[in-house]
């Protein structure tokens, strides 16, 4: 492939958000300070470091910045990867990027994908919990799937061991072609790195039957505790509503959870016995005021309502083979673009979830003590809010760490985050 052949593949401002994404090193608050305060990516890289420094970016930036040769390399790099198919990239001002992702507050400014991108632009619900379910709750969460993929749906999770996999594999169970690879999966790791590695074959088959796997972390991106709160988000981002089947008090679901209340959508957590640890989540989440469900039709009745879509009842038969299929219906599917703006025009009627709360601790931060190694972060925030570039500047941690160290925060219910901005709860 020839030079000219790469370098017109994307167009200059393409190549500008996607050179300015790579020396942010995928900081959304950087990137979009620097989009908003110049008016576009290409004019914020062809800004001069001085001009950076002076809106608070920080140093590890302005250093990414100066390399103009390395960051020109990844571009080509990414750029002959899509001419030789290996993946596809999606711009947030291109028609076909999902455009329910850009109503939430830190949009993501490019996707790559593998599989139909058309699925993205389909109504979406997405399905989580535990990495580790009872046997039940890994029926429950394939059947749910199973009965909503055949209602039209498409089943959005995060390609996780446990109940992701089991909802993947739940709307693939389909006998009827027209039903088939209504999935999507959201990666938190780069486009091209498989995890986990024991994933691969689901990864081939929801690609190969039609389903969509996203990322928007570059290629080549290796999983990290930071990474997945970011995946999380972009479930939530693109689905109508969350269902959490099974999950710990501690578990990241929790999170998407609470990230879908906040985005003015719907909350459904499946119960189980009182004794259950591994439900410790869901019944949490019901007393907070998430929807209560045993049946997946109960699910289809309060979307559709809030839609405004007619639904017809079908036969519900939970499969005594997980892997089973059961009985097809056509439903309506409704332009996702259609349903975003009915979604808008009523968003306060949906109770919103808490943060995230830890076993036998009161929300209140006097109660709790708190661990030496998160103090120092902890002691930088306040109940006004404080975003991440202005927290890597006060606390002089690397990025990992610091968001290492906030979602430890934010799991012992002592911080949140509202608006890209995290403060003390």
């Amino acid at each position: 492939m020839t030079v000219t052949a790469v370098s017109s593949l994307l167009s200059d401002e393409q190549r500008a958000v996607l050179a300015l994404w790579t020396e942010v090193n995928l900081s959304l608050s950087a990137y979009h300070k620097l989009v908003t305060s110049f008016g576009s990516a290409e004019l914020a890289r062809g800004a001069k470091v001085e001009a950076w420094r002076q809106l608070g970016i920080h140093s590890t930036h302005l250093k990414r910045h100066e390399q103009l040769e390395q960051t020109q390399v990844t571009i080509d790099t990414i750029q002959q990867a899509l001419l030789d198919r290996k993946y596809g990239l999606l711009f947030a001002d291109q028609s076909d990027y999902p455009p329910q992702l850009l109503d939430i507050y830190d949009p993501p400014p490019l996707l790559f994908y593998r599989g139909d991108k058309s699925r993205l632009q389909q109504a979406q619900i997405a399905i989580v919990g535990s990495r580790k379910p009872t046997t039940h709750a890994q029926k429950i969460t394939f059947d749910m799937a199973q009965y909503l993929a055949q209602a039209g749906y498409i089943i959005t999770s995060g390609l996780a061991m446990g109940v992701d996999k089991r909802a993947h594999l739940g709307a693939l169970a389909q006998v009827d072609t027209e039903y088939q690879g209504r999935t999507v999966g959201v990666m938190g790791t780069g486009i091209d790195v498989n995890y986990p590695n024991h994933h691969d074959k689901l990864f081939s088959q929801i690609i190969e039957q039609g389903g969509c796997i996203i990322s928007e972390l570059l290629p080549h991106t290796q999983p990290h505790k930071h990474t997945f709160p970011r995946r999380n988000r972009l479930v939530a981002g693109l689905s109508l509503a969350t269902i959490v089947t099974e999950a710990t008090i501690q578990s990241g679901s929790l999170i998407t959870a609470r990230l879908t209340s906040e985005q003015g959508k719907q909350v459904f957590a499946i119960p189980s016995h009182i004794d259950n640890s591994n439900a410790e989540g869901c019944h949490h989440l019901i007393r907070e005021g998430a929807t209560l469900i045993y049946h997946p039709q109960q699910v289809l009745e309060d979307i559709n309502s809030q839609l405004g879509l007619s639904y017809q009842s079908h036969s519900y038969q939970p499969s005594d083979n997980a892997e089973a299929s059961s009985t097809q219906e056509n439903s309506t599917q409704k332009n996702i673009s259609q349903i975003s703006h009915s979604l808008n025009t009523d968003r306060t009627s949906t109770t919103t979830i808490g943060h995230v709360p830890q076993s036998n601790i009161k929300p209140s931060s006097n109660a709790i003590a708190i661990p030496e190694h998160l103090t120092q972060v902890y002691e930088q925030l306040d109940w006004h809010g404080q975003d991440l570039d202005a927290l890597l500047i006060t606390t002089n941690l690397i990025p990992p760490q610091l968001i290492g160290r906030l979602m430890e925060l934010e799991l012992l219910g002592i911080i949140s985050v509202q608006g890209g901005r995290y403060l003390r709860v």
